[in-house]
């Protein structure tokens, strides 16, 4: 590859446990009782969606879920690297990545400003491009934003390898004829 790109949660950076502070804090807020980590964290990466369909039962065209949807957000934002941590071997990868003078960069469902307020604060400030999504009319699985992160580093797509771990992730990558990659992990 000239460039390897990579999906953000779940994949370069551990943010489940801020995640799941933000849905928890909504239930605390309400007197009722936390969400266990261990049912929040394997829907982490479906964002808001995943988490307040765990936490209250509620999905995506219910009603008062875009007021919940937005609460949830909110909460996020406040407290959106507290606890967010690279995943174990990361900054090694990617400073690997770099000595062989390859660049890399991020293209993930999460919206624009809340990537550029983690990628600095995570340590992932330095990424040669950041996609989110909603920078291009389709997120992920659509595959336009690999296709705008290649765009944006001047190359081919197929110059490019994602990888990412969840399977829209890998529908993306696989659409726009990038080598993809499942990570294990996260």
């Amino acid at each position: 590859p000239k460039a390897v790109l990579f999906d953000l949660d779940g994949t370069l950076a551990d943010t489940a446990p801020d995640l799941a502070f933000a849905v928890n804090k909504m239930r605390a807020d309400r007197g009722l009782p936390l969400t266990p980590f261990e049912l929040l964290r394997p829907v982490a990466s479906a964002g808001a969606r995943g988490l307040l369909g765990v936490a209250f039962g509620i999905k995506p065209g219910d009603d008062g879920f875009d007021a919940m949807r937005a609460e949830f957000l909110a909460n996020y934002a406040a407290h959106i690297a507290d606890s967010t941590m690279l995943f174990d071997g990361v900054a090694e990868l990617l400073a690997t990545i770099e000595a062989q003078g390859l660049r890399w960069g991020v293209v993930t469902n999460k919206p624009e400003r809340y990537t550029d307020a983690l990628l600095p604060l995570s340590g992932l400030g330095h990424a040669a491009c950041s996609v989110s999504g909603d920078t291009t009319p389709h997120p992920k699985p659509h595959p336009e934003p690999l296709f705008e992160a290649a765009r944006r580093l001047q190359l081919q797509p197929g110059d490019c390898w994602y990888v990412g771990d969840d399977l829209r992730d890998i529908q993306a990558g696989k659409a726009a004829g990038m080598p993809t990659i499942a990570a294990g992990w996260g």
